[in-house]
């Protein structure tokens, strides 16, 4: 499946269903999936840890996904290299 990564991590990803998912920090995964009424994102029958569904309803939202996508991309780069 695609994905991007940075420093070893995953920061987004596509499953087989052609769903998006972003890697964010709790507080900013809880805030994201409270304001877009989302839940966790799911990749082969397992729940990523860590990952936001992004709603097909935000997929034409250049401004909203570019900045989910840094967002993701500054928190791994916050965590230790893998």
């Amino acid at each position: 499946m695609p994905y991007t990564s940075s420093n070893g991590h995953m920061f987004s990803l596509l499953n087989k269903a052609g769903e998006l998912g972003v890697r964010l920090s709790k507080a900013d995964g809880q805030a994201f999936r409270d304001q877009y009424q989302t839940g966790n994102f799911t990749s082969h029958g397992a729940t990523m840890r860590g990952y936001a569904l992004i709603p097909e309803s935000l997929y034409g939202k250049d401004e909203i996904l570019v900045a989910l996508l840094q967002k993701g991309f500054e928190y791994v780069n916050s965590l230790p290299p893998k």
